[in-house]
């Protein structure tokens, strides 16, 4: 007997240990995303601090930005 489109096929029951096992999973899933989040978030932050560092370092080494004139309208 083969399936034809658009029949419904119900959901296999799944029993109450699998469904705690696939919990548990998910739980140590969680929590290993949550880690590899705030590693890179800390990541990001370090190199954003450091990039910084180095372009107030350029500036202050280059001294006062010369004022741009403004153009003055022509009639």
């Amino acid at each position: 007997m083969t399936k034809t489109s658009g029949e419904y096929q119900p959901p296999k029951p799944i029993s109450k240990a699998e469904r705690e096992a696939r919990k548990a999973f998910r739980e140590v899933d969680a929590v290993k995303a949550m880690f590899e989040h705030a590693l890179a978030e800390k990541a990001f932050a370090q190199n954003r601090e450091r990039l910084k560092a180095e372009r107030l370092a350029r500036e202050a080494a280059a001294g006062p930005a010369p004022k741009k004139q403004s153009k003055a309208k022509s009639k």
